[in-house]
């Protein structure tokens, strides 16, 4: 049995990757931050919960010591929107910080946290839920200067991760869901949860090591970085 790790699993698309590896046989341990919410609602004896926080090495340290078993796959998935601050003079420092802490730092802190879970004889594959508002080419209208840049940096430090674990035999996949119809995405979203998830768990399943790094929406299209 195959065992995926995934942060920010108690709704959303988080909680939607759970319930498809779930019923696709997998073993899956579920991080939330505070509420269970769908985790709640869920039976299997596949399915492990453990409260999360990825700002905490503490936190992700007792976490970690939770798995014990070798980890095929681990999706980043938690993380925050910013302020969406209408001028210059509107961004809070402080959130930004938090912002690109959450965003950008906590997945590094999950990879370094389980890497000696990961790789060796079989691929591991590391999934980072990013976004194509990280990309520096397509940052058309400006704004949400924290998001933003907690994406990038996101990118940043899977590309640069990727070259040390080649050897190691884990792979990096960088994600863009879409503009998803979620708690966070909102209601005027155009794209469905359940779409966004059938085309990245369609990526998922395709991705090798030499695949390793590439940034690509939920649908297939490879993105500008």
């Amino acid at each position: 049995m195959k065992t995926a790790v995934i942060t920010g699993a108690s709704r959303g698309i988080g909680s939607e990757f759970v319930v498809r590896l779930l019923d696709n046989g997998w073993r899956v341990y579920a991080g939330y931050r505070q509420d269970m919410h769908r985790l709640d609602l869920l039976e299997n004896e596949n399915l492990f919960t453990c409260q999360l926080d990825v700002t905490d090495n503490v936190s992700i340290t007792a976490f970690a010591n939770t798995i014990e078993h070798r980890v095929d796959l681990l999706i980043n998935n938690a993380g925050v929107p910013d302020g969406r601050w209408r001028n210059i003079k509107e961004i809070d420092d402080e959130w930004a910080l938090d912002v690109i802490n959450i965003n950008a730092i906590g997945p590094v802190r999950l990879v370094r946290s389980l890497y000696d879970k990961m790789g060796g004889k079989s691929l591991s594959t590391v999934v980072m839920i990013s976004s194509l508002m990280g990309s520096i080419d397509d940052c058309h209208s400006g704004r949400s200067y924290a998001y933003r840049a907690s994406k990038t940096a996101l990118n940043m430090f899977t590309v640069a991760m990727k070259k040390e674990a080649l050897e190691d035999n884990i792979s990096f996949l960088i994600l863009h869901p879409g503009w998803v119809k979620t708690r966070m995405g909102g209601e005027n979203a155009p794209v469905e949860m359940e779409t966004s998830v059938d085309g990245m768990m369609e990526l998922i399943g395709k991705h090798t090591l030499e695949d390793s790094g590439r940034f690509v929406q939920y649908d297939g299209v490879d993105l500008p970085w």
